[in-house]
């Protein structure tokens, strides 16, 4: 059973509520991230070592990353960007492990992107004002203001759409690829080659699940903070 755009169905809830594959693969990463987080910071030390010596060197990079592309005075962002980007590369790497990645999902996608768009307009009003902040849409002419509410209305449907098409494109030419080599294999009348089971499929899952996967993370972490930071500025 399947829901909407391929992800199958694991179980239905009283109510017609259907819990699909990206629900359950979200849950799982959900609670690895909460269980590295309480095992990483159970014990902190003023000499770090071992584990405290990468959380801190990761929780440094984030901040580091927000300060350079928001600035200084946006640093309060980074827990959100570093749980945002976190979770997009284990939903992204989700692949490698046989689950089905969440970002293969619109629905996911679009989420994220939701609470980007959102976040965009409700910082940049609270830092401009309500009025200051929606006169920005009459500029350079208030006869722009279709264009710049259709821009606006554009900025979700790219976000999503963008990470969505990637990853997504990614799994269609995995399993074309292992049902090419499948067919080559039994054509050749030997049906378990290595190359073709392990070593080809590798190179490419390194491209299309690693590779492109922590990438379209970076990205998407990236073009948030640049949206927030233009629309409080």
């Amino acid at each position: 059973m399947e829901g909407g755009f391929g992800a199958r169905v694991i179980f239905e809830l009283p109510g017609g509520i259907l819990i699909t594959e990206t629900v359950t693969t979200t849950w799982i990463i959900m609670a690895v991230l909460t269980i590295f987080a309480l095992v990483a910071t159970r014990r902190f030390e003023k000499v770090p070592r071992g584990l405290q010596n990468v959380v801190e060197l990761l929780v440094e990079a984030i901040y580091k990353l927000t300060a350079q592309t928001m600035g200084e005075d946006k640093k309060a962002f980074a827990p959100y960007i570093g749980t945002l980007l976190m979770y997009l590369v284990c939903a992204n790497l989700a692949g490698l492990f046989g689950f089905r990645p969440p970002t293969a999902d619109v629905n996911t996608t679009m989420a994220l992107a939701l609470m980007t768009f959102f976040m965009i307009h409700f910082f940049g009003m609270k830092r401009k004002g309500v009025g200051r902040y929606l006169k920005g849409f009459l500029e350079p002419f208030p006869v722009m203001l279709p264009l710049n509410v259709i821009g606006e209305l554009a900025t979700p449907i790219s976000l999503s759409f963008r990470l969505f098409g990637n990853i997504v494109g990614g799994l269609i030419i995995m399993n074309l690829l292992y049902g090419a080599l499948a067919t080559l294999s039994q054509s050749v009348g030997i049906p378990n080659i290595p190359v073709f089971q392990t070593a080809i499929p590798t190179v490419f899952h390194l491209y299309f699940d690693v590779f492109a996967g922590v990438l379209q993370s970076f990205i998407f972490a990236m073009l948030t903070m640049v949206f927030v930071s233009i629309a409080m500025d």
